[in-house]
């Protein structure tokens, strides 16, 4: 689960002082019957970081539909009792977290679906295109994918923008002599840079913006060197919903999206008061 201290900021950003209207409106020590419901199908996930975001500020909550579950429109999700001003200051916060999550789950489910239909060895990923990393990466493993680096701590990944400063084979060299505990990645573009990346020893090599048919000649180029079982592949860019299942059949082991947390539409979850208690 996301740690419940970085949840708790998004509650401070949205009740800095409080919540006013509640506070106005609604008389102190009122409690209150709410559930928070699906309105569409699809992956729910935040489901943990809801509960445990109502929980904090005294709220009791019966789970209906756990992370990971496909649920369909009409679905209740989380049954929640207690302080009706409580329930309303976490309700945005909650309902926002769960919409992301889920909204990323949901996506994440169907291609690897579409993949796997093609290509059982293939994996999705997501990438470091978010500011919402610990909720991002979370959703993306609710619904089947990898998350890739978490930070720029986790792993080695030697890029375009090192490459313009260091020679690939003189960067891998550092990296690996680093540590041997660290995985070492290239992102390449061409056949070329892919079998000296190999050959100078890196775990993975991204191919990026490379077509699926260059792909295959860059694979079947590190076949005929002998280079193709020391590398996993990873292939990222310019790849969509549309056309991902053309590179999933190729012999990669991994495909990459960063629209998965730049793009995806959040999933519509909603909170409603069901009834007034005492």
């Amino acid at each position: 689960m996301v740690p419940l201290q970085y949840l708790l900021r998004f509650i401070e950003e949205d009740a800095p002082f409080g919540d006013v209207t509640s506070e106005v409106i609604i008389p102190e020590g009122m409690k209150a019957r709410a559930v928070i419901i699906a309105k569409q199908n699809g992956v729910i996930a935040g489901v943990e970081e809801a509960k445990a975001l109502f929980e904090h500020f005294g709220i009791e909550v019966c789970v209906k539909r756990h992370d990971g579950e496909e649920v369909k429109k009409g679905d209740t999700i989380l049954e929640l009792t207690g302080d009706a001003r409580a329930i309303l200051l976490v309700e945005r916060t909650a309902l926002n977290v769960m919409g992301r999550m889920s909204g990323i789950a949901t996506e994440v489910r169907k291609l690897v679906k579409k993949v796997k239909a093609v290509n059982l060895s293939v994996r999705i990923a997501g990438t470091r295109k978010s500011l919402l990393k610990p909720i991002d990466k979370r959703a993306i493993l609710i619904g089947g994918g990898e998350p890739h680096r978490f930070s720029l701590s986790d792993a080695v990944l030697i890029k375009d923008n090192h490459l313009a400063l260091v020679p690939l084979e003189e960067a891998i060299r550092r990296a690996k002599s680093f540590s041997v505990y660290k995985v070492v990645e290239v992102e390449v573009e061409s056949l070329e840079d892919a079998i000296k990346a190999a050959r100078a020893g890196a775990d993975v090599i991204m191919l990026d913006n490379m077509t699926p048919e260059k792909i295959e000649e860059t694979v079947d180029a590190l076949k005929r060197e002998g280079l193709r079982e020391r590398v996993k592949i990873e292939v990222s860019g310019g790849i969509t919903p549309e056309n991902i299942e053309s590179y999933a059949r190729l012999d990669v082991d991994v495909i990459s999206l960063g629209y998965l947390t730049h793009s995806v539409k959040n999933f519509d979850v909603s909170l409603e008061i069901v009834g007034k208690l005492g």
